[in-house]
């Protein structure tokens, strides 16, 4: 898809003065450029778009494409702050179109989690003496018992480990950093996947990145997504099983354990703290099933 060089300004501006992450940046842009296209074809274009214009954007994206209500919001939010930026930046005042336009609803679904003892399959189903599934077992376990997203598990540098007092320095949203204990067997799996790995594959090249590929580089999102599936394949799972799942059962199990959500919060890097409450969403269900399950009078 075509960029304008307003998208492209705008883009330097997320990334200058919003300090958003690369991946946030190209979401924003991608929404963008859709709607800069669907303009072309209507002889028009994004600096003079109106509120009828974003509406029927919006209408074109449900009707036609059958985008669902986030995705739409998500779009909407982009042309939002897009124009916000443009009204701004211009010398004249110009109104941003989308001030009266609604927000789509958005039905909130409760994330997917595993049980522990999904986990333990799951992690039982990789090698540690094979070099890359040694590498990809301790990535899975700073997913899940560090509460990391996928980018900041691969954005990792060797630096941001703390060997001396078990701590993670993990870069996050808007490049926020926070510390995060590492439990033992994150510990144990990263000390031995340097050890017996990390130097066979990097072999005589150089890399600041905890995590590489075959090629020396670092990981990317989309290896860390095929890999995992491959290892859900070995098991009895039928769970949709991505990265972030090991995130949601992180926070679902630190709360079902006793956890405050303040601490969770903090160790998942949320800047507000209802994000982190469908949590609780999750460990009330669980407690709701077995009620279910195991109560006479249920």
């Amino acid at each position: 898809m075509k960029e304008t060089k307003e998208i492209t300004r705008f883009k330097r501006f997320l990334k200058v003065e919003k300090g958003l992450s690369p991946n946030s940046i190209y979401s924003y842009a991608y929404d963008l450029k859709k709607f800069s296209e669907f303009l072309e074809d209507r002889n028009k274009s994004i600096l003079t778009a109106n509120q009828d214009d974003i509406q029927k954007f919006l209408s074109f994206e449900k009707t036609k494409k059958h985008n669902s209500s986030r995705t739409m919001a998500r779009s909407l939010a982009a042309i939002r702050q897009f124009y916000n930026f443009i009204s701004n930046a211009a010398v004249d005042n110009i109104e941003n179109p989308t001030i009266k336009i609604e927000t789509p609803q958005i039905r909130k679904s409760l994330p997917d989690f595993l049980t522990t003892e999904e986990v333990d399959k799951l992690f039982d189903s990789i090698s540690e003496t094979d070099v890359y599934e040694l590498r990809d077992k301790a990535i899975f376990e700073l997913l899940y018992s560090c509460g990391l997203r996928i980018t900041e598990a691969i954005d990792l540098k060797f630096t941001d480990v703390d060997f001396e007092n078990n701590i993670l320095r993990v870069t996050g949203k808007g490049n926020k950093e926070r510390l995060v204990p590492l439990g033992a067997e994150a510990l144990r799996l990263i000390k031995l996947f340097q050890k017996k790995s990390r130097e066979e594959i990097l072999g005589i090249r150089l890399s600041e990145y905890l995590f590489i590929s075959k090629k020396g580089s670092q990981l990317n999102r989309k290896s860390v997504w095929r890999l995992l599936k491959g290892y859900v394949g070995r098991t009895d799972i039928v769970k949709n099983i991505t990265p972030h799942t090991l995130r949601h059962s992180f926070a679902t199990h630190m709360l079902e354990n006793g956890a405050d959500l303040r601490s969770v919060q903090e160790l998942l890097g949320h800047m507000d703290i209802s994000t982190t409450q469908i949590y609780t969403h999750l460990a009330k269900k669980k407690l709701q099933d077995y009620h279910k399950q195991f109560h006479p009078k249920a």
